[in-house]
């Protein structure tokens, strides 16, 4: 039977391009400094290619942007699961020589888009539209070719400084449509017509190289190399006679019936694949679907593909189900459906997460603390568990064994940013300010903000408690992360 959950075709939008895309890079290339924080001072980019490390410089700039933005989701189960595809993929192209990091962006549009230095944003739009897994990574493949070809930076050397002018035009549109998408629009319409058509075979070419080593990836990934085709015919197909209100992605990502036709006639020399959805794909697309709408029209959403079958996986369906119920706040229901779900999953990370945070939000604190616990000994390297767990201890007065859970991942994970706030969190409970605001520190520093991070040291040095050996940790990392900022002031100064 056809699913509710994303397999219809997509909708058509009439808002404008959201400010993600390669494009969107570009621009921010052309001016530093306007979304306040200010981008890397990277030179006379029109003369020269960006090295490896000024890209990723460059998007870890970017990435600070989009995530001040209320769009930026950093959930864990679905970007660990974006990144578990996604890395998969990586892993399949030889030319892969860098790091990648996968996020979702809340929005119904659907698209993805690839910046600097290995970003790659998806849409919830795009993962609700795919109606297979191989249909997602054919997008996610064609992303890391842009990536993997250095599509972005050989953009850059490309163009001329008249049209690096006519980009800053098209920044300024695309953040004016925050505020006023009229306004944006008109913006656009000017700014946008000498930049396209000077570029518009270039990007095809881009496009092009894109969908053959995109799909060269999908198939050495062993999944379903007929989805490029399938996914990209089917959105074209269903925008045919909306040009003007086509999703983002065919605006960011021009298909040609040409393209097309390389892609199928690519797919028919392969013998034919059948891949499954993993268990993994169907929940996150349930959980995704289940906040879409108000709680009432979840509920009955959920309860009507179960009930005519109409559901390509019945575990995401009654996933989204008690998902649903939860926000309806209808919680002995939810905990019925939860025991029907355990009995159609065996055994699910996002399943126990579910779990407890149901038991929670119903006031049962022994149970989902229980239920954490039991969890995290069949998986005790995800991170919604131990986040969760982490925030659920702290709630019932035990920042200690908070600060146990925290700091025992934080060996294996010491760049991961939300185990730092955590641990400050934790030290807060217990009156630790020197160590709150050092741990701070490493929050912000991870989060690429340095001034924020050396202010938390500051702070820590003001706190007042800690002992000798604690402050001169604080005063050495002050030193290192005060002499990185001068490092970073002076390269940009040397390159007016």
């Amino acid at each position: 039977m056809e699913s509710h959950l994303g397999t219809s075709c997509p909708r058509v939008y009439h808002s404008i391009v959201k400010p993600v895309n390669i494009l969107f890079a570009l621009a921010l290339l052309a001016i530093p400094g306007a979304l306040g924080q200010g981008l890397p001072d990277l030179g006379d980019v029109s003369q020269t290619e960006l090295s490896p490390i000024q890209e990723r410089r460059l998007g870890e700039s970017i990435m600070r942007q989009i995530r001040a933005d209320r769009s930026y989701s950093d959930d864990a189960e679905v970007t660990d699961y974006l990144n578990t595809l996604g890395y998969r993929l990586v892993s399949a192209s030889p030319e892969s020589r860098q790091p990648f990091d996968f996020f979702l962006i809340v929005d119904p549009q659907v698209n993805a888009f690839a910046l600097p230095g290995g970003f790659i944003g998806v849409n919830s739009g795009l993962v609700l539209t795919a109606q297979s897994e191989s249909e997602l990574a054919s997008v996610l493949a064609h992303e890391v070719a842009h990536v993997t070809q250095r599509h972005i930076t050989r953009m850059i050397a490309a163009q001329k400084q008249a049209q690096l002018t006519s980009l800053v035009g098209f920044a300024l549109a695309i953040l004016a449509a925050r505020a006023n998408s009229q306004l944006a629009e008109a913006a656009l319409a000017a700014s946008q017509a000498n930049y396209i058509q000077s570029s518009l075979n270039f990007t095809r070419d881009n496009e092009r190289e894109a969908d053959r080593a995109g799909f060269q990836i999908l198939d050495r990934a062993g999944f379903d190399p007929q989805a490029m085709a399938v996914f990209f015919e089917r959105l074209q197909r269903s925008t045919r006679f909306y040009e003007t209100s086509a999703p983002s992605y065919l605006r960011t990502h021009p298909l040609t019936f040409e393209r097309i036709a390389d892609m199928q006639n690519r797919s028919q020399n392969l013998p034919y694949r059948q891949v499954p959805d993993s268990l993994e794909f169907q929940l996150i697309r349930a959980k995704l679907k289940a906040p879409q709408d108000s709680p009432q029209e979840s509920v009955a959403f959920f309860e009507e593909s179960l009930k005519e079958r109409k559901y390509l996986s019945e575990a995401a369906s009654r996933y989204g189900l008690v998902a649903a119920l939860m926000r309806a706040k209808a919680y002995s229901r939810a905990r019925e459906e939860l025991q029907a779900l355990r009995k159609t999953v065996r055994t699910s990370p996002i399943v126990e997460t579910l779990a407890a945070q149901l038991y929670g939000m119903a006031g049962n604190n022994a149970a989902a603390l229980q239920t954490y616990r039991e969890a995290l000994r069949n998986y005790p390297g995800y991170r919604a568990l131990v986040y969760d767990y982490a925030d659920a201890l702290l709630r019932e007065g035990q920042p200690e064994e908070a600060l146990k859970l925290v700091e025992s991942r934080l060996q294996y994970a010491m760049s991961d940013y939300r185990l730092y706030q955590l641990q400050a969190k934790s030290y807060a409970a217990l009156n630790n300010y020197l160590l709150q605001h050092r741990a701070l520190a490493e929050y912000y520093y991870r989060l690429g903000n340095l001034p924020a991070a050396i202010e938390q040291l500051v702070l820590a040095q003001k706190s007042g408690d800690g002992d000798f050996y604690q402050l001169s940790s604080v005063d050495a990392r002050l030193r290192e992360l005060r002499s990185l900022d001068e490092e970073n002031r002076r390269e940009a100064r040397d390159k007016r």
